[in-house]
């Protein structure tokens, strides 16, 4: 039997040594199967589930993620706090490659994905006006500067569909709204763990200048697994020290999503 986990992970291939010992657990939900296998092991005094978003062999692009199943997976392993790593591309010129960015704010310009448990029965509507966990938030950035890290602290992720890179058109407009970095794998993780009840803190290294920001060809795949690469020793400390510092008794409002709303189906 499975030890439940408190914390989860959502992030790339590199986290997989995040543990000494772990162990691999297969789930179904009622979305399908998560992205791969889970990984569940401890940091510290902290028990953990790790999802390799894209899975171990990189074969989902963004707009093909099992979201739903993915979210409603690690809350059935007893998960209630979610630490979401991510590449992304810088929209000020002012925060360059291997910047750390510990956003408070999201824009959703994705198009055609589920981000929603609650399509059926039943409307529920959740409150969605801070997309990120505070207390997550406090814990990461604080972690960030106690490592010497330098973290953006706030900021604005506007999330794309892809798979293509922004358009400099693209790029220009999002920067000239007061954006401050792209991505393509932000929502709807966000939102569905605000629907689970779940607190949910994206940490996001800066791989790239967007095709809008400075002159040149563009953000090229290669240029952005480049820099991520560089960079997964720092951001997998940087994870697991937050891990070991997100609070054991969850206060924030995140907690409390769903208090007083008559849901349509039960829980995990």
């Amino acid at each position: 039997m499975v030890n439940p986990a408190e914390i989860g992970v959502i992030g790339g291939s590199g986290f997989y040594s995040l543990f000494d010992e772990a162990e691999q657990v297969e789930l179904s939900t009622p979305y399908g199967p998560p992205s791969d296998v889970i990984t569940v092991g401890r940091i510290g005094s902290r028990t953990v589930a790790f999802i390799p978003r894209h899975g171990r062999d990189h074969r989902f692009p963004p707009h093909g993620i099992p979201y739903r199943a993915n979210l409603w997976a690690l809350r059935s392993l007893g998960v209630r706090q979610v630490l979401a790593p991510s590449a992304v591309g810088s929209l000020r010129a002012e925060h360059g490659p291997g910047v750390i960015v510990i956003p408070d704010q999201l824009v959703d310009r994705t198009t055609g994905r589920k981000q929603t448990f609650y399509d059926v029965s039943a409307a529920v509507h959740v409150p969605f006006a801070d997309p990120y966990c505070p207390l997550g938030r406090s814990a990461a950035v604080a972690t960030a500067k106690a490592s010497g890290l330098d973290p953006v602290d706030g900021g604005t992720l506007v999330v794309i569909e892809g798979p293509r890179f922004s358009t400099r058109a693209e790029s220009r407009w999002f920067s000239g709204n007061g954006w401050t970095i792209v991505g393509m794998t932000g929502h709807p993780e966000a939102i569905l763990a605000r629907e689970l009840a779940l607190c949910y803190t994206s940490i996001s290294l800066i791989t790239d200048h967007d095709a809008g920001v400075e002159s040149g060809e563009g953000v090229t795949q290669d240029e952005v697994l480049s820099v991520f690469a560089a960079n997964i020793t720092r951001m997998r400390s940087l994870v697991s020290d937050t891990v070991q510092a997100l609070p054991t008794d969850r206060t924030c409002p995140c907690a409390r999503t769903l208090d007083g709303i008559k849901l349509p189906f039960d829980l995990p």
